[in-house]
């Protein structure tokens, strides 16, 4: 969605236990849907998803939101996280149409790209750092941002933006696209 500015800062949140979750996964668990690296693999080939959940986009605005194999291994951590930034920042009532767990491998990139489906016209896109290292960029219309584990952010998606992790570790990061509303049309 256009917010007007590259970032906003949703400041502190308690994203502990959702981290300390993600963190526990197994490194199968990251491999076993490829969804986001098939559809988007011009972007995202560099990057692993546990999914909890997803929309097929396909006959917008009628979505349909899926459940992914991260659900029952996330949701109960999750879901008080991504109500509570909701209710703190945002008209309740919308529809949470993806949410995951997305893994950037150390020494790698996703590329620069515009988020250019119609659902991302219309959704607010949160990230929560799980995990980052003093190498990692958040490329948004050119400039570079530093996020913090322990806070949300809400990206711009509809200006070109890209991440750049020049660390050895890998970084990881829960995002979320919430429209609000009763229907996303």
């Amino acid at each position: 969605m256009n917010i007007g500015q590259p970032l906003r800062d949703l400041g502190a949140v308690e994203s502990q236990s959702l981290r300390e979750a993600i963190l526990a996964l197994e490194e199968p668990v990251w491999q076993e849907e490829q969804l986001r690296q098939k559809k988007y693999s011009d972007v995202h080939y560099n990057t692993e998803s546990v999914i909890l959940i997803f929309c097929d986009h396909d006959n917008w605005p009628d979505v349909s939101v899926v459940k992914g194999n991260g659900w029952e291994r996330l949701h109960e951590h999750a879901v008080p996280l991504m109500h509570n930034i909701i209710g703190r920042y945002y008209p309740v009532g919308g529809t949470i149409i993806r949410a995951m767990a997305a893994k950037l491998k150390a020494g790698t990139t996703i590329t620069p790209h515009t988020d250019n489906h119609q659902s991302f016209h219309h959704s607010h896109r949160i990230h929560v750092p799980i995990t980052t290292n003093n190498k990692v960029r958040f490329m948004i219309d050119g400039r570079p941002h530093r996020f913090e584990v322990g806070k949300a952010y809400e990206i711009n998606n509809q200006q070109r933006h890209g991440v750049i992790n020049g660390g050895d570790e890998d970084r990881i990061t829960f995002i979320f696209d919430y429209i609000p509303g009763p229907s996303p049309a």
